[in-house]
C-alpha cells in the first residue's frame, strides 16, 4: 500500500470512529509503528489531524465536522477548566449569548446561580442543562432548522432573531482560530448565527482548547479583535499567546 492510500484510509478511520490510535493502526495495516506516527505527523502538518498520547483525532473542516456525542467525550478536564474561568469572566452582564457546542454548554452551566440571567442560545443541549435549573434563569432558544450532529439551530430563522437582541456578553467557540484568519467554522450556516451574535454583543469572549489554534475551517465569521478574552488550555505556548494578545484580547491559559 503506498503512503498516500495509507493515509487517505487513517483518516478516514479517524472519521468514522472519532479517533485513532498507533497501535491498531499498526495493526490492521500491517506496518511499523512508527511509520503511523510518521503518517499521523504529516496529517498533523496539513491540518487534518491533531495528534494526541499515541493516537490523533481529525480536525474539523469544510467537509467534515464532529458531532457533540463525540465533542462531550475529548478533553472533558481541561473543557471544564475552561468553563469555569470563563464564567468568572461574567461581571455585571444580565444577558448572555451561550454558543453550540460542549464547552459553552459546560461554561453556561458553570454560570452564577445567584442573580437573574437571561441566556440566549442556539444549542438545544444548552437550553435542556439549564431550563429547570434555576428560576432566577430565562432562557432563549433561538429558532431554525435544527442540525442533528450539534443539536443547535441555524439559518436565517436564529439569525434574524438574534440581530433585534443587544446582548451583554456573548461566549462563543469555533472550529478554528488563527492569527491570519480568525474564528472559522466548517458550515457558513453556522458562520452566520456567529457572526450575528459577534455583532448583537458588547463583550465577546472565545473559548476553547488549544488545539483549535492555528486551524482553519471553511467559514470565517470573526477576527481576533473582535474579542476582549480568549479562555483556552496551558497546551496553547505562552509565546503564541502572547502573539494572540497582540492583536487585542486578554489571553487566559487554564
Amino acid at each position: 500500500m503506498k503512503a498516500e492510500e495509507r493515509q487517505r484510509e487513517i483518516l478516514t478511520a479517524a472519521r468514522n470512529a472519532g479517533s485513532v490510535d498507533v497501535a491498531g493502526l499498526a495493526e490492521s495495516l500491517g506496518v511499523a509503528r512508527e511509520t503511523i506516527r510518521r503518517d499521523l505527523r504529516l496529517l498533523e502538518d496539513h491540518g487534518l489531524m491533531r495528534r494526541t498520547h499515541g493516537g490523533a483525532y481529525p480536525v474539523e473542516s469544510a467537509g467534515f465536522e464532529t458531532t457533540l456525542a463525540f465533542r462531550t467525550t475529548m478533553q472533558v478536564p481541561e473543557k471544564r477548566r475552561i468553563a469555569s474561568a470563563a464564567a468568572d469572566l461574567l461581571g455585571d452582564a444580565e444577558t448572555v449569548f451561550v454558543d453550540e457546542g460542549f464547552t459553552p454548554q459546560l461554561v453556561a452551566e458553570a454560570l452564577p446561580v445567584d442573580r437573574p440571567l437571561t441566556i440566549v442560545t442556539a444549542s438545544l443541549a444548552t437550553a435542556g442543562a439549564l431550563a429547570d435549573r434555576d428560576d432566577r434563569f430565562t432562557v432563549l432558544l433561538l429558532g431554525g432548522r435544527v442540525r442533528g450532529g450539534t443539536l443547535a439551530t441555524v439559518d436565517h430563522w436564529a439569525v434574524r432573531m438574534l440581530s433585534g437582541l443587544v446582548i451583554d456578553l456573548a461566549y462563543i467557540g469555533a472550529n478554528g482560530i488563527s492569527r491570519e484568519y480568525g474564528l472559522t467554522t466548517p458550515n457558513p450556516g453556522v458562520g452566520e448565527v456567529k457572526a450575528q451574535a459577534v455583532r448583537s454583543s458588547r463583550r465577546r469572549v472565545f473559548i476553547g482548547v488549544h488545539t483549535k489554534f492555528a486551524a482553519v475551517s471553511f467559514s470565517r465569521f470573526a477576527e481576533v479583535s473582535d474579542f476582549e478574552t480568549i479562555v483556552t488550555t496551558t497546551g496553547l505556548p505562552a509565546a503564541e499567546a502572547h502573539r494572540y494578545s497582540l492583536l487585542g484580547p486578554q489571553v487566559l491559559r487554564v
